[in-house]
């Protein structure tokens, strides 16, 4: 069944899910519930010297401590999706002229597919889940403060982190649905990727 097919068991999809909407990249949740979430870089701790880390552990304590209010931190590790990867760069190895390039793309790209048949090729991405902690509930008058705080919120996260190195950027709402619309359902999305004219559809769908 396509994933933009509606679900007989509507009323189970929305508790489990319990999204009610994304207005510019603010998710909204069930209970007036608000949510900003924060895609950041990673930085490799181990390969610093012991006073680097001393220095970074000391700031990232500071930055905790400066903290208003609760955040969550997520690591999502993923399975790439080399197919696709392999069928563009077979499709560029067409237009090439030169016989000698064709030849060694040819067995780059058999290299790459007797990679990932033995082996998964993994990434990770890391996300920082910041909530609206005020008591306004959701309406036309409410909707700017509500952005406005998670505004204020996210800049106070971002300028913490950027301390460590760690740059952050905030997702916007087709990618905070397609980060769900890949955890509910993985083999889809692999095949079919979320764009801005499938997210209406997908919506309606799912929640």
């Amino acid at each position: 069944m396509s994933v933009f097919q509606k679900t007989i068991k509507k009323a189970s999809s929305r508790q489990q899910i319990a999204i009610e909407g994304v207005d510019d990249g603010v998710l909204m949740l069930a209970g007036n519930r608000f949510r900003v979430i924060l895609e950041s870089s990673s930085i490799n701790f181990e390969l610093k010297s012991e006073d680097e880390q001393d220095a970074m552990i000391d700031t990232y304590q500071a930055f905790l401590n400066a903290l208003s209010s609760p955040l969550q931190m997520i690591i999502r590790v993923r399975e790439m999706d080399m197919d696709t990867y392999l069928e563009a760069f077979r499709s560029r190895v067409e237009s090439e002229e030169e016989s000698i390039y064709r030849e060694q793309a040819r067995h780059y790209s058999e290299f790459i597919q007797s990679l990932v048949i033995k082996n998964k090729i993994l990434t990770r991405r890391f996300y920082i889940v910041i909530p609206y902690t005020g008591s306004l509930v959701a309406s036309s008058k409410n909707t700017a403060i509500i952005h406005e705080q998670l505004r204020l919120s996210s800049d106070i996260v971002s300028k913490g982190l950027g301390r460590l190195g760690v740059q952050t950027r905030k997702l916007s709402s087709l990618e905070v649905l397609d980060m769900f619309y890949e955890f509910y359902s993985p083999v889809q999305a692999k095949r079919q990727s979320l764009t801005e004219q499938t997210m209406k559809l997908f919506t309606e769908a799912i929640l």
